[in-house]
């Protein structure tokens, strides 16, 4: 039985629905808002997180929304019936955000119908909640220094990290950083077009993190003729996030992968983020779970994928007090205990 059949006959009973807003400044510099659905059915409620990225889009959501998701289903049901459904009351800023917002609720129909059932996500696929390694994403500032990883270092000692390489970091930084031996990811951001965290292709910059970095997963290069080859040998490390929405995605990669970053939110669809799973494992791709700035039930759901099916992986789902200007002096390390009475998703 495939991951997906496993969930896709369980019953799911929708009477109503809410809308809740969140909203939470970061160490990055923008204000994040996201909207969490919550399903109500049967005296049970599932949660799932609408983490498109413009303020805007949430706003008019707010606003705007009036759907009918009231109904007896099966999950499968009802994931079929939102193929129907127009989730933005206007165009959105960005046309992954329509993936964005299907999975917000398509993974509160999941939690709900788990609930209902009176069941967790693991028990459903078969699998175990097992402690959850994860690393911290953050960037350095501009202009990048290395006092963002200082202030995390004296909090957890033991934390390790996924940078965003640019083209502004000196060759000081980038020593101080390999001198921490905690570097494990870096995003290169060579797939982005039109967002605030472009980077373009710089082949000294590649070359430099490549080196500086050498055991370190390379996540999103921009393959161009100047920096193609400089991956010759290292296409095991190299790692995509950003194009990965199905399997088609998989396929359509320029060579074969041997890791992909996993976020829920990217395939829109239970049903396209469980068949990749099932065909990563099939074609041993490596997978670490990967997030958005969740501000509410989404990171506990990215934690939960990530302790179910790629636990010592290094996970970007660290909790969200990593994304904090200001950090407590007791934020949890790596690994996250699992959940101890799991219910629904988490």
């Amino acid at each position: 039985m495939s991951l997906y059949e496993s969930v896709a006959d369980l019953s799911l009973v929708v009477e109503d629905y809410q809308l809740l807003r969140h909203e939470r400044d970061t160490s990055s510099g923008f204000t994040r808002v996201t909207t969490v659905f919550e399903l109500h059915g049967d005296g049970h409620v599932g949660r799932g997180e609408d983490v498109t990225y413009d303020a805007d889009d949430h706003d008019a959501l707010q606003d705007a929304h009036d759907f009918d998701f009231a109904g007896e289903y099966t999950f499968d049901e009802f994931s079929a019936t939102l193929d129907d459904v127009e989730l933005f009351p206007e165009p959105p800023g960005q046309e992954t955000a329509r993936h964005y917002r299907r999975w917000g609720v398509e993974s509160a129909a999941l939690d709900l119908a788990l609930r209902q059932a009176e069941t967790n996500l693991g028990d459903a696929l078969g699998r175990s909640y097992d402690p959850v390694r994860f690393v911290v994403s953050t960037r350095l500032g501009d202009p990048p220094t290395f006092d963002r990883i200082a202030a995390i270092q004296a909090v957890t000692p033991s934390a390790e990290f996924k940078l965003d390489p640019v083209s502004s970091w000196s060759d000081d930084l980038v020593a101080e950083l390999a001198e921490t031996d905690a570097v494990r990811l870096l995003d290169l951001k060579g797939q982005y077009e039109g967002t605030e965290v472009d980077q373009p292709p710089d082949p000294d910059l590649y070359r430099r993190v490549l080196e500086a970095f050498p055991d370190a997963v390379v996540e999103d290069p921009a393959l161009t003729d100047e920096t193609r080859p400089l991956f010759d040998g290292q296409e095991h490390r190299v790692s995509w996030d950003y194009p990965i929405t199905g399997i088609e995605s998989v396929e359509a990669l320029p060579f074969e992968s041997d890791w992909l970053n996993i976020k829920p939110s990217r395939f829109g669809t239970v049903e396209s983020l469980l068949d990749t799973l099932d065909y990563c494992e099939g074609h041993d791709i490596s997978l670490y779970g990967g997030g958005q700035f969740e501000l509410g039930v989404g990171r506990g759901h990215i934690q939960a994928l990530a302790s179910l099916c790629y636990p010592d992986a290094p996970n970007d789902v660290a909790p969200g007090g990593y994304n904090d200007p200001d950090l407590d002096d007791d934020l949890p390390a790596s690994p996250l205990a699992p959940p101890t009475d799991p219910v629904g998703i988490l």
